[in-house]
């Protein structure tokens, strides 16, 4: 089981049933934010009920179905809504369309020709609409310069789509690139500049052997500390401290999907770069 000390994450280490990656608030050792990653074979089906959290389902590669009930012991009915996901061949192929689940409801995911899907979650109050994001409508955003440019996608980033706790994005960094640069951190509730949010990184590099590097740093006494070399289906818990870089191997691309959600009323991404690294980097 993975905890609070236990920041790296390799892949498989939380394989079990049809999750090929589960992480959640008591895996971890925090409150709200979860990531699992299902692997479908064509024609395969995979449901689960939300419970207290608010899912995205996105596709990593491959198309799928998704029926939201709002009942969570019915399969069908009138509070039933059906998606279907056209995905993407692999991450680095381009923005996904998605569909949000709210909590309390049961979700049937079904892929006639397979492919992998994840569930970013967070344990939420509110009950929202089940609702489809399409693909056109993501912002897409060219963020740093130099070595330190990357592509955020903000599909479901605070300002681009409503959830409750919510907030989770994808970042394809270059090879030989740095992101998540200047180091910055998002530990405390400080209104109006900083809010608190639990993160998770996954990662996925493109090409065979391919590989990168992820840095997390203390912010206090006793914090998060961290350097981990990342492989694909890899991922790195942020609960506090300063986070970045995301080095990319020269040759390689690096994607990584944040899933942030925390304690704080806001829902907010408001972070503090570290002060010994901000100077024209931002």
């Amino acid at each position: 089981m993975t905890h609070k000390t236990e920041l790296y994450v390799p892949q498989g280490t939380t394989a079990h049933g049809g999750y090929a990656l589960d992480i959640g608030p008591e895996q971890a050792g925090w409150t709200h934010s979860s990531l699992r990653v299902v692997e479908l074979e064509p024609g395969g089906e995979h449901t689960f009920t939300t419970g207290d959290s608010e899912w995205i389902v996105l596709s990593l590669n491959g198309a799928c179905t998704v029926r939201v009930s709002e009942d969570p012991n019915e399969s069908d009915g009138e509070g039933t809504a059906e998606f279907d996901i056209l995905g993407r061949e692999d991450v680095f192929a381009g923005v996904s369309d998605f569909v949000y689940a709210p909590r309390d409801a049961r979700v049937q995911i079904a892929s006639g020709a397979g492919g992998r899907f994840a569930l970013a979650g967070a344990r939420c109050e509110r009950r929202l609409p089940a609702r489809y994001g399409p693909a056109p409508e993501v912002p897409v955003e060219d963020r740093g310069s130099g070595n330190c440019a990357r592509q955020v996608r903000n599909f479901a980033s605070a300002d681009a789509f409503e959830c409750d706790k919510l907030i989770t994005v994808e970042v394809i960094t270059p090879g030989g690139n740095w992101s998540s640069y200047p180091p910055h951190k998002h530990d405390e509730n400080r209104p109006g500049e900083e809010t608190e949010l639990e993160e998770i990184y996954y990662f996925e590099i493109d090409g065979p052997n391919g590989f990168g590097y992820q840095r997390v740093f203390p912010s206090r006494e006793g914090g998060s500390d961290v350097l981990a070399e990342v492989r694909s289906g890899d991922a790195v818990l942020v609960p506090d401290g300063w986070h970045g870089p995301s080095i990319a191997q020269p040759g390689h691309s690096m994607y990584y999907l944040n899933v942030m959600a925390g304690p704080g009323t806001e829902r907010q991404w408001r972070i503090c770069f570290h002060p010994d690294h901000t100077e024209g980097y931002r």
